[in-house]
């Protein structure tokens, strides 16, 4: 997508990763609504945004409640006439006990906010976009934690809920008309105020500066931390040779194939 004089709405839009992607978008032209729940971090974001000439406006919004997201929408169409983007970008980092140890209910609070908080803003926005037909883009922030467990233990909600960000947004880019971009955004260590020892993370500006030319060209995955294939490469490379052990391929094996057999489906009609 050309961001310039486009309308972005930007979850979790007044820090870190939102808040750089707020300035690189705003750089290449684009007018800005941030969202985020702290209306003091609000007020922040959109006075050094205007400091930088940058049109952006604030929405006091929760991600987690729906009607909240269905009046930031609202709120967008009314100020800009309509919106062109949504970067479902909040998300919190939660609690840090071991699977077997996590309480459920701070792993669904967390949920809440990763999964549920993106899901919101996919509906809500995206019908929109489908009913006006018009170009328009939906992007969500996972994490590199959804290609693989860079976090290794002591993670498991956040790790998971980033897999079904993941997940979520790949079954969308098959479901939406081609009028409707979709990407995934996979952050490595980048910093912000979640991350720990963030003198050894990417500053978020350099990660914006490396992700935003990948929506700009219409990506589906949009990303940043090139050693992460050395950590993708050890994931596949144990799921393959398990198959290669256990379950090689063998002649027919495509009759149990569901994307095959679905396309032959449609292909009897």
């Amino acid at each position: 997508m050309d961001f310039d004089g486009k309308s972005c709405v930007i979850t979790g839009g007044a820090t870190g990763i939102g808040l750089a992607l707020a300035k690189r978008l705003g750089a290449a032209g684009a007018r800005l609504i941030l969202c985020e729940p702290r209306a003091g971090m609000l007020d922040a974001a959109v006075a050094e945004l205007a400091a930088l000439a940058v049109d952006a406006r604030a929405f006091v919004g929760d991600v987690t409640d729906a009607a909240s997201v269905e009046g930031l929408a609202d709120f967008a169409w009314d100020v800009h006439g309509r919106v062109d983007a949504i970067i479902a970008n909040a998300g919190v980092g939660g609690p840090r006990t071991k699977v077997i140890d996590s309480d459920p209910d701070a792993a669904r609070a967390l949920f809440e906010v990763n999964f549920w908080g993106v899901w919101n803003c996919i509906r809500s926005f995206g019908r929109r976009f489908k009913a006006d037909g018009l170009p328009a883009a939906i992007y969500a922030t996972a994490s590199e934690n959804a290609l693989f467990n860079a976090v290794r233990t002591n993670g498991g909600a956040y790790v998971a809920s980033k897999h079904a960000v993941l997940g979520l947004m790949d079954m969308l880019r098959n479901e939406v008309p081609a009028s409707i971009e979709v990407g995934v955004i996979i952050p490595g260590w980048v910093k912000s105020d979640m991350t720990r020892h963030a003198e050894a993370a990417m500053d978020a500006d350099v990660f914006a500066a490396r992700i935003v030319p990948q929506m700009e060209a219409g990506q589906f995955y949009l990303v940043s931390h090139p050693y992460n294939v050395v950590r993708m490469e050890e994931r596949w490379a144990e799921a393959y040779a398990a198959f290669a052990t256990y379950a090689p391929r063998e002649a027919g094996d495509e009759a149990m194939d569901v994307a095959l057999f679905v396309e032959r489906m449609r292909a009897s009609r």
